[in-house]
């Protein structure tokens, strides 16, 4: 059993991250091959693994798994033991809500926001488009907490799939010196303690510096 993952660059692919933390959270090796994004032959590289055109791809034994979330769930049903997703129904289903809600909106905070591990400045003047999505996020944020059933510092108590969807939030709120609420700053503060989002910062930031 051996798995391969495919990236762009630490330091700006944002769903790449997502796919990293999905393989941590199953607690599987894994081997990585890093292509460069923006270049003039990103596209055709990528195409050579798969049609997407689009990073993150996992290899594995039953064919290549392209998209994030589709890789937490595969890894899901491989590792069961790893309980990838909150135990409980009701925080399973508002887990599995969140990571959606993230994967096809949130236009306005992640177009305005870029993410960039390396940033650190704040936009000022706050788009519109991206304060309605940042208190929205707040908001997902504290409906996943409400129904936690375990305790921890994570959405839902203990680290899920969820953590590492909305990891790459956390940076853009992070770098972008956004004011955060008391209990979305501890959230912030616990993503950046995560061991292997310390790792993937520190790579990234490594990329900065050639």
């Amino acid at each position: 059993m051996s798995f391969h993952l495919i990236i762009g660059d630490k330091l700006h692919s944002s769903w790449s991250l997502r796919g990293a933390l999905a393989l941590d959270l199953a607690g599987v090796s894994y081997t990585e091959q890093l292509i460069k994004l923006g270049q003039p032959d990103t596209r055709a590289l990528i195409l050579q693994h798969s049609a997407t055109g689009k990073v993150p791809l996992l290899k594995t034994e039953h064919g290549t798994i392209a998209d994030s979330l589709a890789i937490a769930e595969y890894l899901n049903e491989r590792f069961a033991a790893a309980q990838l997703w909150p135990a409980d129904i009701a925080a399973r289903a508002q887990a599995r809500s969140a990571c959606a809600q993230m994967h096809s909106g949130f236009f306005g905070l992640r177009g305005n926001l870029p993410f960039d591990l390396s940033h650190d400045q704040a936009l000022v003047p706050m788009p519109d488009e991206a304060r309605v999505d940042i208190e929205r996020m707040s908001a997902l944020w504290a409906e996943c907490r409400a129904v936690a059933t375990e305790s921890g510092p994570y959405l839902f108590g203990r680290l899920s799939v969820a953590d590492a969807f909305f990891a790459p939030v956390a940076v853009r709120l992070r770098t972008y010196r956004v004011a955060l609420s008391a209990a979305d700053e501890a959230y912030v503060d616990a993503i950046y303690q995560w061991p292997a989002f310390k790792a993937w910062q520190q790579a990234g930031l490594e990329e900065v510096q050639g």
